[in-house]
């Protein structure tokens, strides 16, 4: 099924492409939708089957990809009235949409890969695909953006297939060419646990452009702000998601090795100073766009934080990943309409906002409660067990700057958003209409997170719980 998937969403990536007709466009952009969807629920049915033997539906696979088919719809229809109203000439618009359904095409293939090499390599579509998108504009800071985002990533990737290859020197004299994440975490007891460190550190460091971590984490940040906001919105979300799930997977191998505590103490170092260089950042922003990408890398910070910690963080991590992506996801798509109103991203340019878009102004407050964790989002609960499960292992070094480092966020935060709903903004004023149908979808993906926090349902939990299982030994 895997492969009948990959050449259905090329194809039609291909045909919208060359397409320059709108109906069409339409029909197209409906197929792909319908064929994300055959596909995962057929992933869903098949979990735990190998496909043409790279391919392996297992639970991460399976929730990562449920969000990525969720946010899909809203990315995708969002796109339609950002690029129609932007009035792209009909080969922009069949780039534009081509470069989205293959960047998601290979966002499904990298989170399904059962082979690290696999991985790597639908990992680099993604490059190449966000790329296209992040041209889109074609203006100077795109231009600029776009550059700085292929050289980051290509750089990150070969530290990555650097990684890769000093794994496979790891092997030592096992008599094993196989690179299968099932068949690596066997032989992982076995592994040279020197050249498995050299492999730790290319691997997690390469992975954490996508991610966005420290070190290789100003690749995603002029991204998510030249980007089309329902670019942004996958950028910051299921793009973010591939990230995690290339070092978890290679984190679920050394869990079974000595290496496994040092590991951790790498990822909590690189995960305490992302949340540190995002609250430096937030303080300076005067962008909301750059803001909300600082805030992710603070999130993916918390959430590697509780993976390095263990117990119920691993649970936690997973947990926080999902509710991140549908909080910001929906929190981009809504700066698309905040730009419609002013024709800006600069925080000090925007004001008022509720006089002029009354559901936008009641979805961007209950959307900071959400994103900073306050109750009763459910992102409050992943971040609580995260905490509880450093106290549990005595990381109360990281946990005290940890406490202090958020709730400067939150206030940095809270300055910009409170200051756009309520602040006058002088002579600025509304210059399109806001499609409500929209903003109702961003309230959809938003009402997700409170349901997923607080009252999550049994099949969701047992699937995180059978992501983990490999990391408990």
């Amino acid at each position: 099924m895997i492969l009948l998937y990959l050449a259905g969403a090329l194809s039609i990536g291909i045909l919208t492409f060359l397409n320059r007709n709108r109906n069409l466009g339409r029909v197209l952009i409906g197929l792909f939708i319908l064929l994300q969807w055959f596909f995962t629920i057929h992933s869903l049915l098949h979990r735990n089957t190998y496909q043409f033997s790279f391919f392996l539906p297992d639970a991460l696979a399976i929730i990562t990809l449920l969000v990525l088919s969720i946010i899909s719809i809203p990315a995708l229809l969002h796109s339609y009235d950002y690029i129609y109203g932007e009035h792209d000439s009909p080969r922009t618009r069949g780039m534009y949409y081509g470069a989205m359904m293959i960047l998601i095409m290979a966002l499904t293939a990298a989170y399904l890969s059962s082979h690290i090499a696999v991985t790597w390599i639908f990992i680099e579509i993604t490059t190449l695909s966000a790329s296209t998108l992040i041209f889109h504009r074609r203006k100077a800071g795109s231009v600029e953006a776009t550059w700085k985002y292929i050289f980051v990533c290509s750089v990150s990737l070969t530290l990555v297939f650097i990684g890769i290859l000093f794994l496979s020197i790891a092997l030592g004299n096992v008599n094993e060419t196989s690179l299968q994440y099932a068949r690596l975490t066997e032989l992982a007891p076995k592994l040279d646990t020197f050249w498995l460190k050299l492999s730790f550190v290319f691997i997690f460091t390469g992975y954490t452009a996508k991610l966005g971590l420290v070190p290789m984490f100003t690749a995603g940040i002029d991204a998510k702000d030249k980007a089309p906001t329902p670019c942004a919105a996958l950028f910051s979300s299921v793009l973010l998601n591939v990230g995690f799930v290339g070092i978890f997977r290679f984190y679920s191998i050394v869990a079974h090795t000595s290496v496994h505590p040092w590991a951790n103490y790498i990822i909590m170092a690189a995960a305490l100073l992302s949340v540190f260089v995002a609250t430096v950042y937030m303080f300076k922003l005067k962008n909301i766009k750059r803001m909300l990408a600082y805030s992710s890398i603070e999130h993916m910070g918390v959430l590697m934080i509780g993976l390095a910690a263990g117990g119920i963080g691993y649970y936690a991590a997973i947990l926080h990943l999902v509710l991140h992506s549908f909080v910001k996801s929906s929190m981009f798509l809504q700066i698309g309409h905040l730009y419609k109103t002013y024709r800006s991203k600069e925080i000090n340019e925007i004001g008022n906002y509720f006089q002029y878009n009354t559901a936008g102004g009641l979805f961007l407050l209950i959307s900071f409660i959400a994103i900073t964790a306050m109750p009763p989002s459910g992102l409050f609960v992943s971040e609580l067990y995260i905490f509880k499960a450093l106290l549990n292992g005595g990381y109360l070094y990281i946990l005290i700057p940890m406490l202090i480092l958020i709730t400067m966020i939150i206030w940095a935060m809270g300055s910009g958003i409170f200051r756009m709903l309520f602040v006058p903004a002088g002579e600025k004023g509304k210059t399109e209409p806001v499609n409500h149908i929209e903003t109702g979808m961003q309230y959809l993906l938003l009402a997700i997170i409170f349901y997923l926090g607080l009252n999550p349902p049994a099949g969701f939990v047992a699937l995180i719980n059978e992501a983990i299982s490999g990391l408990m030994v």
